[in-house]
């Protein structure tokens, strides 16, 4: 990776770089902090791009990194969370730039009926985030009322985000009664039955692990997928508006999910159970995009 960065021409003399190292097994992270030194002038035939430019135009597979979560008030448990949640997100990372549909998307071979593919299957379980957000506010007792209310405003902000799919759809060419009346495929049935699952148990807490991969995902990847879905099919960005509100909403939505896990007592029994909720979410949304099509 560094030498793809250094031989790319991407970095310039006294930039520095920040470098994470995970064990294989995942027991030990060793960090480095290198700087960049040599001639100002880039070798022949190399760009030298500004450290902002590099990061506004990340290349299509290059890891985004999990969302940062910061607390405002950190405990041992809390600590731990974080660095389990991480270790959740690289794995759910690194197995979704090999799902075919987001390989074919980073690699140039995009369609027009890939796009509509994609923007079919994942309307069924748009609709039904807010639903599941909604469900689990109501299980929330009265000494969690301040997580009740954010869960709340959480459904309101985002229950008709499935609109803004359907118009897309209809952009592209899409029958918006196809779209409207088409089934779950089998991944976002075993998705949608999780998550409604887990929302109807009572203080159901550990949703906030499942809130990290969806609401990540969309911070993290979704305005990089649709500037590269407008580019390759020579789209307007109101056509791919579903993906780029969220590549700009949803780092909100993740402060929220901060305020939560600092409102909640969270304890080393609460940390396994939210790293479970995150780990089997995200192996279920990587299984709805496997399925596409798969009804």
């Amino acid at each position: 990776m560094l030498e793809e960065l250094v031989n790319g021409g991407h970095v310039r003399p006294g930039q520095q770089i920040f470098v994470m190292i995970p064990e294989s097994g995942r027991f030990i992270v060793s960090y480095m902090k290198l700087t960049v030194v040599g001639d100002d002038a880039a070798p022949p035939g190399l760009s030298t791009l500004s450290t902002s430019s590099t990061l506004s135009t990340p290349s299509a597979n290059a890891p985004a990194g999990p969302p940062a979560l910061e607390l405002a008030t950190r405990t041992p448990a809390t600590e731990r969370l974080v660095r389990q949640l991480a270790r959740v997100w690289i794995d759910f990372e690194t197995r979704l730039h090999q799902v075919p549909i987001v390989a074919k998307l980073e690699s140039g071979r995009f369609t027009p009926e890939d796009y509509k593919l994609l923007l079919l299957n994942l309307r069924q379980q748009v609709v039904d985030g807010a639903r599941w957000i909604a469900r689990a506010a109501s299980q929330m007792d009265a000494d969690r009322f301040p997580l009740r209310s954010l869960f709340i405003t959480h459904a309101r902000e985002e229950h008709r985000d499935f609109e803004l799919l359907e118009r897309n759809y209809a952009s592209v060419g899409g029958d918006i009664a196809d779209i409207r009346a088409a089934a779950k495929n089998v991944g976002s049935e075993a998705l949608s039955a999780w998550m409604f699952h887990r929302a109807s148990q009572d203080n159901p807490f550990d949703l906030l692990g499942a809130m990290f991969i969806i609401e990540g995902l969309g911070a993290q990847l979704a305005a990089r997928w649709g500037a590269l879905i407008r580019d390759q099919l020579g789209l307007a960005d109101e056509q791919v508006s579903f993906l780029l509100y969220h590549g700009g909403n949803d780092d909100r939505h993740l402060d929220k999910l901060e305020q939560a896990l600092a409102a909640g007592d969270v304890d080393d029994p609460m940390v396994d159970r939210i790293v479970k909720t995150a780990k089997v979410t995200a192996r279920l949304y990587l299984l709805q995009l496997e399925e596409l099509g798969n009804v």
